[in-house]
């Protein structure tokens, strides 16, 4: 439920912080009274925002997001981070380890096996790729 408000929260404010600014040009200028003039209009609205929208989303991301990203950083890196390392040492690493000593032994004897069927198939398969050889020179 919260997740779900706090994308909503943040898409309204990206959607205001993109468009609210757009109507102070709009108030600024007197409505065309041609379609050639409202093509114009247009045209210099365009060209305002493919001029200024890159240098403004970069300075948001600079002096806004960023900063919220980093200090979201440093506080999981403070406060999360040291209990995620002490239950990995404490018991998640102990139960690893005796899963491994268990399976040793079996997936060493699955290796010898891997091993031999290599060991049968590879004759087979550069046989049939010098064949492919031969026939791409013929």
């Amino acid at each position: 439920m919260a997740f779900s408000l706090y994308k909503t929260v943040i898409i309204v404010g990206v959607i205001c912080g993109l468009i609210l600014p757009n109507f102070s040009l709009s108030q600024e200028m007197t409505p065309p009274a041609t379609f050639g003039k409202a093509k114009e209009m247009a045209l210099r609205i365009l060209k305002v925002i493919k001029e200024k929208f890159p240098a403004r989303i970069a300075q948001i991301w600079k002096e806004e997001v960023l900063p919220v990203w980093q200090k979201m950083d440093d506080w999981f890196k403070k406060n999360i981070w040291p209990k995620i390392e002490s239950w990995f040492k404490k018991e998640f690493q102990p139960r690893a380890k005796e899963e491994i000593e268990k399976r040793k032994p079996l997936i060493e004897e699955e290796f010898k096996k891997e091993k031999e069927e290599m060991k049968e198939e590879i004759p087979k398969v550069t046989k049939s790729l010098w064949e492919k050889f031969k026939e791409l020179i013929k």
